[in-house]
């Protein structure tokens, strides 16, 4: 017997929500099993559903539920300032937040650089390549280079830029040392990196903790090693007027500017607070 596409996305939402998982999954899945966007879905409903993508669509639902599998994961993607990026098991699923992020940057660059005809950008510990992609495609001005540490991330990223079709340079390397050791300087690092303190890694969600890499998440005993190994490189990479913009733990935005002003007290150091009024980012201006 056939079922109606609003009969399997309401006997899905409800499961999700028995199970305590966000409802929204059930449509994202479908979308993405039926191959057509959520006003398609819609506009649908009351049509019958073939029974092959029913099963593989239930499947996924149950994957989710039961092996608390990402439903990015299942759908290969996850949209970030209005673009879809490939995802998978080597990189971090990117986030709303970082999103805010990059809005950040894109506009503290305008005011600290105003005709500038190239601003050499670098993205550290990159991940998709979400941030410099999109940093990328949202400034034709801006020469992005992004690093990370895995080259099995640095595939996911590469195919990402090359998809959305972003000149990025793409460098393996342990944060910023591929720049010192070619004695490169820059004018913006910009970079999410691991911040949860390894005791709060065992606590996170079974979606977070199985199935995102761990070297993406832990920050060290406290969260902030990867800030303090910032403060240490960042001297001998940035230019004389430069921008640095952190994601940070929420409850982590003072401590990083601290960081931050000891290494440059010259600099204008502030901490923003994200749309969850979370205190999420931190920038560093120099020689304003």
């Amino acid at each position: 017997m056939s079922h109606k596409i609003y009969e399997v996305l309401t006997w899905a939402s409800s499961f999700l929500k028995q199970h305590g998982k966000e409802e929204r999954a059930a449509e994202l899945l479908l979308c993405h099993h039926l191959q057509i966007t959520r006003a398609q879905l819609f506009a649908r409903l009351r049509d019958p559903i073939d029974e092959n993508v029913h099963q593989s669509f239930e499947a996924d639902v149950r994957k989710h539920v039961y092996e608390h599998v990402p439903v990015q994961h299942l759908i290969g993607l996850e949209q970030f300032y209005g673009r879809p990026f490939l995802v998978n098991r080597n990189v971090l699923i990117p986030r709303p937040e970082t999103e805010e992020l990059v809005e950040g940057v894109l506009t503290r660059i305008t005011q600290l650089f105003p005709g500038n005809k190239t601003i050499d950008v670098v993205d550290v510990g990159t991940g998709s390549g979400a941030i410099a992609i999109t940093l990328a495609l949202e400034n034709e001005s801006l020469r992005v280079a992004a690093i990370d540490i895995a080259p099995e991330a640095l595939e996911v990223a590469k195919r990402n830029a090359e998809r959305l079709g972003a000149d990025v340079a793409f460098i393996c390397g342990d944060l910023l040392q591929p720049l010192i050791e070619a004695n490169r300087k820059v004018d913006v690092v910009v970079s999410n990196p691991p911040y949860i303190p390894e005791n709060e890694i065992a606590s996170l969600s079974p979606v977070v903790k199985d199935y995102e890499p761990l070297r993406a998440l832990s920050g060290g005993k406290d969260g902030l090693d990867f800030y303090r190994r910032f403060a240490r490189e960042l001297p001998f990479v940035l230019k004389e007027r430069a921008l640095v913009a952190f994601e940070v733990g929420a409850g982590q935005g003072e401590a990083v500017a601290a960081i931050l002003r000891q290494t440059f007290p010259q600099a204008e150091v502030e901490v923003v607070f994200d749309i969850n009024g979370k205190d999420r980012m931190v920038y560093a201006s120099l020689g304003k």
